[in-house]
């Protein structure tokens, strides 16, 4: 006896780890955000520019964040000419190469955003994810202060027109050659202390979460995570002396007035070149800022700031949500940093050999997203779906086709129903999971009379919700009523202004 033929295996439909799918509610959300955002860089002077998904790798080169795996926090496949090619891990070094690669048609200073998806190959886990997107402007050719402190106004403009109000925000802003100098200032300059230096830098980026005393024992011998010795994980720490580790911390300390942390970072780096260099930047910015009416309670001078990214060679500046709300689970939750950037003087030098300036500024978009939603200052209802013309008599398709048509000239989102006609119940029923905001039926009695019957779904929902007899409900039929073809999309209108439907 023959064997049976095996049944092929059916294929598991799954989605990777790190990776997310996306509804209309989403989408529609995204689109309102960035087209917010958008407005408000392009009144600051910026115009758009896209460039690819993949860059060379070398094109990425070492400025990459993970530097615990140099290279390795990227997507990378090798083309059929044996060069590598990754995809981009943020949106600014793909910049970087199209400004050196165009530079000589560019208009110097070069301004410009772009908004798209980044990927990074790290391991996911709550709110990380592998691809995510990013909105970013950046000005190419400028060294002067001004246009740093034009980013951080441009911040801040952006998270109120986001509808973050004024105090849930904060842009803060500091600068590399001031945390450079306080390496300095405590002898961890020179390519062998590069490891105790990124231990110190690491400790200070700690101060938004743990108190100053904490963050002394990272900068000192270690810390264990529960408090005390045994108690939890021990994170090795910097080494410092006391006083080394009380310089660090005297410098990056959070102070109301600017001038006060500007005259402390002063003070302490006073035999530091490039910590004064540093100090004078920040000092100019805050000027410029403040000039131009943006007080501390939207931009604020906080040394502590230290951004991942090895290639900031300046100014430096965060966005930070201070508004604490509360997740699915009732958890106290605060969202921390949704934006950051800074100065990178040396990314377009390198495919240039000449030292070209560069600032730049990055909205992480999925993540502001979520914040928003979660403070509800998102619409997150579902989207309202097209009207849906049904299909009363099957060989009419042509006349309801028709209708279909003059809706949609009319700038009404609508669609004639695809699947089985057979059942006028199911079309009803497809158009509620829709979120269609009413139906068209017409019957060859309607036909006759030149008419056709209209069924407001949303008015119709609200009269089901309020009868209890399913009788009552038969004998008034709210919601729907009847109106001649000429008048089709004009009633139509009618019933989506009542409801305020409209549609992206």
């Amino acid at each position: 006896m023959a064997d049976k033929p095996k049944k092929p295996q059916k294929l598991k439909a799954r989605l990777p780890r790190g990776l997310e799918d996306r509804g209309p509610t989403a989408i529609a959300a995204t689109r309102r955000m960035t087209e917010t955002i958008r407005e408000v860089f392009e009144r600051y002077g910026f115009e758009p520019v896209e460039t690819p998904a993949m860059e060379y790798t070398d094109a990425l080169g070492k400025f990459l964040p993970d530097q615990d795996r140099p290279n390795e926090g990227v997507f990378s496949f090798q083309d059929d000419d044996e060069q590598w090619i990754s995809l981009r891990y943020d949106l600014t070094a793909p910049l970087a190469r199209y400004v050196a690669e165009n530079f000589d048609h560019l208009p110097k200073p070069y301004r410009s955003y772009r908004a798209g998806y980044v990927f990074r190959n790290e391991k996911p886990g709550p709110g990380r994810f592998r691809q995510f997107m990013q909105f970013d402007a950046d000005t190419v050719g400028s060294g002067s202060p001004a246009a740093d402190a034009e980013m951080c106004m441009m911040a801040a403009d952006t998270m109120e027109a986001l509808g973050i109000p004024r105090g849930s925000y904060v842009v803060k802003v500091n600068n590399r050659k001031v945390l450079d100098g306080v390496l300095d200032a405590i002898g961890l300059g020179g390519e062998d202390n590069a490891g105790r230096r990124l231990t110190v830098l690491r400790a200070i980026d700690k101060l938004d979460k743990f108190p100053a005393d904490e963050v002394r024992k990272l900068l000192g011998p270690g810390r264990w995570d529960g408090g005390e010795e045994g108690k939890g994980d021990f994170t090795k720490g910097a080494d410092l002396n006391a006083a080394d580790a009380g310089v660090v911390l005297s410098v990056t300390e959070k102070r109301e007035e600017w001038k006060e942390s500007i005259a402390a970072a002063g003070t302490y780096l006073a035999k530091s070149e490039v910590g004064q260099a540093g100090v004078g930047e920040l000092e100019e910015i805050a000027n410029l800022v403040m000039a131009s009416g943006y007080g501390s309670d939207r931009i604020r001078i906080d040394p502590s700031v230290v951004r991942g990214l090895e290639y900031y060679t300046g100014p430096v500046y965060e966005v930070e949500l201070l508004l604490e709300t509360k997740d699915e689970k009732g958890r106290p939750v605060r969202f921390g940093s949704v934006g950051g950037g800074g100065r990178y003087d040396g990314l377009v030098s390198r495919f240039r050999g000449e030292p070209v300036p560069a600032t730049g500024f990055s909205i992480g978009v999925s993540r502001l997203q979520a914040a928003l939603t979660l403070l509800g200052k998102l619409d997150t209802r579902p989207q309202f779906g097209p009207v849906v013309v049904t299909v009363f008599d099957r060989d009419r398709v042509a006349d309801y086709q028709k209708m279909v048509a003059q809706l949609r000239s009319a700038n009404i989102r609508a669609e004639l129903y695809l699947g089985n006609p057979k059942n006028m119940g199911n079309q009803l029923k497809y158009a509620d999971r829709r979120n269609s905001p009413c139906v068209i039926i017409q019957g060859s009695d309607e036909k006759t009379r030149g008419e056709v019957q209209i069924k407001d779904l949303i008015e119709g929902a609200k009269a089901a919700a309020a009868i209890a007899s399913n009788q009552e409900w038969r004998e008034t039929r709210p919601a729907q009523f009847s109106c001649a073809e000429a008048d089709l999309v004009a009633k139509v209108r009618e019933v989506l202004a009542r409801h305020d439907v409209t549609w992206g």
